[in-house]
């Protein structure tokens, strides 16, 4: 199964990001803690160089905890922090106002020694659905960005006030201009970051079934009573069978058992699984 799916107002987005870089003090880069590494965006590399940046790993409920504790080392430096969050939970979201303090404290101190109190500017950036308009409501208290479970939902640039000293820049999600990484394009497909409309959903659910087989076969067997050493397209059906998706006939309807199989992985029914192996 290819994947090509790259809208025209991504584009854009790319050209608004870099004409508000000038505006900013720090970058918010938001992943799914279910495939963090397949979420780095190439297209963000050039543009945020050198710049403060807070890596949030997002949704930290449905992925894997191993995985979650190497992508958060790997992104610490001078001048980068990394943290895990669901953006969903307000209490938690709260923690990206302390990190901004943290990760412009040279600026800040440099400000305050002249007698002023700086009000910092934050942009946050990830690709569709991976939370971050979740998380900057949740910031402000209340909702004043447009969100959904599914990717494209915010399509403009939206500048919301946190409080009194912190102000952050909504982006639409942004997919890279070229998804020629057939692995990588099916993690994002299975994670909701690309549009279902766009994939074949019985070859995806196969796709899911397959990698689950290869990681860990539990989560397929203490789910579905799935066997480990059988074709995908085998366990696809008696996922069907079990669930009494049948068409006329009596014939597996393996449509509707792969939408939901893909479902259940990201619901978190199956347990935390990351697809990005480390």
């Amino acid at each position: 199964m290819n994947i090509n799916w790259y809208p025209g107002h991504m584009t854009k987005s790319i050209r608004q990001i870099e004409s508000a870089l000038k505006l900013i003090d720090f970058v918010v880069y938001i992943v799914d803690s279910r495939a963090p590494y397949s979420c780095h965006n190439p297209s963000f590399d050039a543009l945020f160089k050198g710049m403060p940046i807070i890596y949030v790993l997002n949704k930290v409920d449905l992925g894997d905890s191993k995985t979650a504790k190497i992508w958060l080392q790997s992104k610490c430096s001078d001048i980068t922090m990394s943290v895990s969050l669901d953006s969903r939970e307000s209490n938690q979201a709260k923690i990206l106002s302390t990190c901004a303090k943290q990760i412009c404290k040279t600026k800040i101190d440099k400000f305050k020694q002249k007698g002023i109190t700086i009000s910092l500017r934050g942009m946050v950036v990830g690709l569709p659905n991976v939370g971050k308009s979740t998380l900057i409501n949740n910031l402000a208290g209340s909702k004043k960005t447009k969100t959904g479970d599914m990717p494209g939902v915010t399509l403009g640039q939206q500048w919301v006030k946190i409080d009194d000293y912190l102000d952050v820049l909504d982006t639409p999600g942004t997919l890279y201009p070229k998804l020629s990484d057939r692995d990588c394009a099916i993690k994002l497909a299975l994670i909701g970051c690309i549009k279902d409309h766009i994939t074949d959903s019985v070859e995806l659910g196969l796709e899911l079934v397959d990698r689950l087989q290869k990681m860990d076969n539990t989560y397929l067997k203490e789910k579905y009573g799935c066997n480990f050493d059988v074709e995908p397209i085998i366990n696809l059906n008696q996922i069907a069978l079990k669930r009494g998706f049948l068409l006329k006939g009596g014939q597996v309807d393996l449509e509707r058992a792969a939408v939901a199989v893909v479902d259940d992985f990201r619901k978190g029914r199956l347990g935390r699984i990351s697809l990005d192996v480390v």
